[in-house]
């Protein structure tokens, strides 16, 4: 049988589902941003150095030194970030339907 405060109480717990995932995802967001501010930070300093240390060498040896050592520093950087930034998108993507699991279950269940 259909009781009014059955359909009011399934309501009031899927809004609060959907603003709970709603927080989690700009939560996520902005982690994410913060984690591409901070790539987008260091990779700048790391080309600055970069730069300098390169104005300053004087021979063709020391030119290629100073180009290695960039090349491997920026690849390591840039997968660490990468695997960073791609954790965050995954804790984003469960975080998002956590808060559904429980209606899910609840409602198959019958």
């Amino acid at each position: 049988m259909f009781k009014v405060e059955d359909f009011q109480q399934q309501s009031k717990e899927q809004l609060d589902a959907t603003v709970t995932s709603a927080r989690n995802v700009a939560n996520g967001f902005q982690a994410i941003a913060a984690a591409y501010g901070d790539y987008s930070k260091k990779s700048f300093e790391d080309t600055k150095s970069y730069v300098e240390k390169l104005s300053g060498v004087k021979s063709f040896d020391k030119a290629l030194e100073v180009q290695s050592e960039y090349a491997k520093t920026a690849y390591e950087t840039f997968v660490a970030e990468a695997q960073k930034i791609g954790q965050l998108y995954s804790d984003l993507a469960k975080e998002s339907y956590k808060p559904f699991e429980g209606l899910v279950s609840k409602y198959t269940a019958h």
